[in-house]
């Protein structure tokens, strides 16, 4: 007849969902993701803002689109470097990935006037992103 350990681990504690699961490495994919593709989005406006410009005549709301385009590809390239120390399951990528989600979201304003869906749709990445690594991060044992 066996027995229940005497001791839980740390782990039996933890609402759903919490914990080493796959939903911080969802959040470290999708802010890999994301920061790739605004890297990408980033150098198509620097090397040729003509493929980004809208056929409306709207542009960015700062600056022009190769100005956007360096910004977004700074903030992308962060982004993907940060993800991968989310990957290596690293603290302080955690929130450091939670700054560099709200600085994302934040940029996607300076597009919205051009792109308001692609830049709605950024947003809610950035927002699942950081409830993925507030809501869902295993707790310190001191």
């Amino acid at each position: 007849m066996s027995t229940a350990p005497l001791s839980s681990s740390r782990n039996d504690d933890l609402p759903a969902g919490a914990g080493s699961n796959g939903w911080i490495t969802f959040a470290a994919i999708i802010l890999f993701l994301n920061g790739m593709f605004g890297a990408l989005y980033g150098l198509g406006a620097i090397l040729n803002d003509k493929v980004v410009t809208v056929g409306g005549g709207t542009g960015v709301t700062v600056w022009d689109f190769t100005g956007w385009g360096w910004i977004q590809l700074i903030i992308g390239v962060v982004m993907a470097l940060v993800a991968v120390g989310l990957f290596t399951g690293n603290r302080a990528a955690r929130w450091l990935a939670v700054g560099m989600a709200m600085i994302s979201a934040l940029a996607q304003f300076g597009i919205i006037s051009a792109f308001p869906l692609w830049a709605i749709l950024v947003i809610v990445l950035d927002v699942v992103i950081i409830y993925q690594l507030v809501a869902r991060w295993e707790p310190e044992v001191v």
